[in-house]
Order: structure tokens, then sequence, then C-alpha cells
């Protein structure tokens, strides 16, 4: 435990920029997922404006130093490569064996 006042506010500083921080990289993880569903749907203004957002917000998280640099631009290649693929098919998931 921190004893010199600096440090204790050190702390609570650390703390709301972590909490910042994982924002940003949850809202990018949502963005993509909205990008993938509007891809999948085949609407194409929804595809570009969600793919605006999204490019926006990892260019401010790049900035902000949220996200290295070189992450940010592969993101932004991935964003730009799932529009440009199209829609996917739906992939079942796998349920679990249950053990008797």
């Amino acid at each position: 435990m921190a004893n010199i006042k600096q440090q204790k506010k050190r702390i609570l500083v650390g703390q709301r920029q972590r909490l910042e921080n994982l924002q940003y990289r949850s809202s990018i993880k949502t963005y993509f997922r909205r990008l993938q569903t509007a891809v999948d749907a085949g609407d194409s203004d929804a595809v570009a404006a969600e793919h605006v957002a999204l490019v926006k917000l990892i260019d401010k998280a790049g900035a902000k130093r949220v996200l290295h640099p070189n992450t940010a631009a592969r993101k932004k290649s991935n964003a730009a490569s799932i529009v440009s693929r199209g829609p996917q098919e739906v992939k079942a998931k796998r349920k679990k064996a249950v053990k008797k």
C-alpha cells in the first residue's frame, strides 16, 4: 500500500485510466460485432455507417495510446476486409457433451 500522498493519487489516476481504456477496447469489440451483423444483413447504408464509426473509434483509441498503433492499423484492416468480404454464413456453435 502506498504511504506517500502522490503515490495514492497516482493509484487513483491509474484506476481511472484503466477503466477508460477498458471502455475503448470493449466498445471496439462491440462495433466489430455490429459491423458483422450489418454486413450479414446486407444493408449497405448501415455497413457504411458502422464502418465509419468503428474506424473513427479505433483512430481515437490509437491516438490516445489505448491501442498500440500497429494494433489499431490491424483492426482497421480487419474491418475493411469484413466489409469487402461480404456476408458470411453463420457457423453453428457446438454444444458441449454432457458426461454421465
